[in-house]
């Protein structure tokens, strides 16, 4: 969503400075070019390397740079940004802003900007709720700055209570609503997503499972999020990072996901990306490991998993208003995948090739079939990531019938 968007981001001094640098890697992770300006408090705690080195671009940090004014760089900084985002923001330079000083790079900047300014707040609990504080934050909202935080609870200086920076996913998000003029499509949408195998254990050391790597569960609960819905990702043993924005349960068997996804209802979408293993030991784990014998291959008492798509879809009070499952096959792709969604009961079935040939599981590309109601719509090859941006699309459009 942030693709070709220039965000200026000014740290501030604070504790909280280190947090500056994880939310400059996310805003790139998202498309946006980053450029940092780091106050001289902000120095006292991350360097301008540090912020250089992560950002690809020169950090900033002085108003009578030779090099830099030679070309009015402090009036450059400030219109070459689509948005000004000051993370953390001390009481001082918020104190700044609100009164029009200009005494160092990051208030003259601030001064001479002509674009949108997003301020995190970070300080002290009394320092936040002193009169003079909150004074400054009405005048900088009456100004048109953006707020977003702080957070409350234990803080650097072992005080609770208000003056916490803003967690990283809640800053990006404030981001893209900025960019988004506010109105994402999904915002205030509850979506459940499921991805990655389950391991269903045979004894200590053994399990049965599914090869699923996750990589497409996670990218579309990312994709989701990112269209502003608020998404919990039950997921399997997988060794993928959390998407933004995202809250993760993580489980290992199809029993443990099961009850995860009944804890999550109400949502307003469940997607089952999941490759849920289909039977389960009959009598539970074996407390020991299973041995050869003379006897020859021992056999395996299974019963049947839950079947969370098909419980899902079949509620009788509560459902989804939209239902998407997952049909991962190795022949007859279409055909079985159409089976499939009249068996379970869902909305949406979005079938692909999983055979070896197609090097879907595991891999970083996907080719997909979405099948409805209305009939099958087959889309090309392309990566995960990019098949999830458009699923979280149809999943929005589908909603909006």
């Amino acid at each position: 969503m942030l693709d070709g968007k220039r965000i200026l981001l000014i740290i501030g001094g604070g504790v909280a400075a280190y947090k500056s640098l994880d939310l400059a890697r996310r805003l790139m992770e998202r498309g946006a070019s980053v450029r940092g300006v780091l106050t001289p408090g902000g120095q006292q705690f991350i360097t301008p390397l540090s912020v250089a080195s992560l950002t690809g671009d020169e950090c900033y940090t002085d108003l009578f740079s030779l090099k830099d004014e030679a070309e009015m760089g402090h009036i450059r900084l400030s219109r070459e940004a689509d948005l000004v985002l000051i993370a953390p923001a001390t009481a001082d330079l918020m104190a700044k802003m609100a009164n029009g000083l200009a005494n160092d790079l990051a208030s003259t900047i601030l001064l001479a900007t002509d674009k949108q300014v997003m301020v995190a707040p970070a300080m002290n609990a009394e320092m936040w709720a002193h009169k003079a504080t909150q004074r400054n934050l009405e005048t900088l909202k009456r100004d048109g700055v953006l707020m977003v935080g702080p957070g409350a609870g234990m803080l650097a200086c072992g005080e609770v209570g208000p003056g916490r920076l803003a967690e990283v996913p809640d800053m990006v998000a404030a981001v893209e609503d900025f960019f988004a003029g506010g109105a994402r499509p999904l915002s205030g949408k509850k979506i459940i997503v499921t991805a990655g195998p389950t391991h269903e254990p045979i004894d200590p050391v053994r399990y049965i499972a599914n090869r699923s790597s996750g990589k497409q569960g996670f990218a579309l609960a990312g994709a989701l999020a990112d269209l502003g819905a608020d998404v919990t990702l039950v997921a399997g043993p997988v060794s993928q990072d959390t998407p933004i924005g995202v809250n993760r349960v993580d489980v290992q068997t199809a029993l443990e996901m099961d009850a995860a996804v009944t804890t999550a209802l109400p949502v307003d979408v469940a997607v089952c990306v999941a490759a849920v293993a289909d039977w389960r030991m009959q009598a539970g784990t074996m407390g020991e490991k299973l041995k050869k014998s003379k006897d020859g291959i021992p056999a395996l008492d299974l019963c049947e998993n839950p079947d969370i798509l098909k419980g899902l879809s079949s509620m009788s009070e509560g459902r989804p208003g939209l239902v998407v499952g997952f049909a991962a096959e190795t022949e007859k792709v279409i055909e079985y995948a159409r089976a499939k969604r009249e068996r379970k009961g869902c909305d949406i079935i979005i079938a692909n090739d999983v055979s070896d040939a197609s090097g879907v599981m595991g891999g970083a590309d996907n080719q997909v079939h979405v099948i409805t109601g209305d009939g099958v719509d087959s889309w090309p090859t392309m990566s995960k990531q990019d098949v999830a941006v458009r699923l979280a699309q149809t999943i929005a459009g589908a909603l909006d019938k």
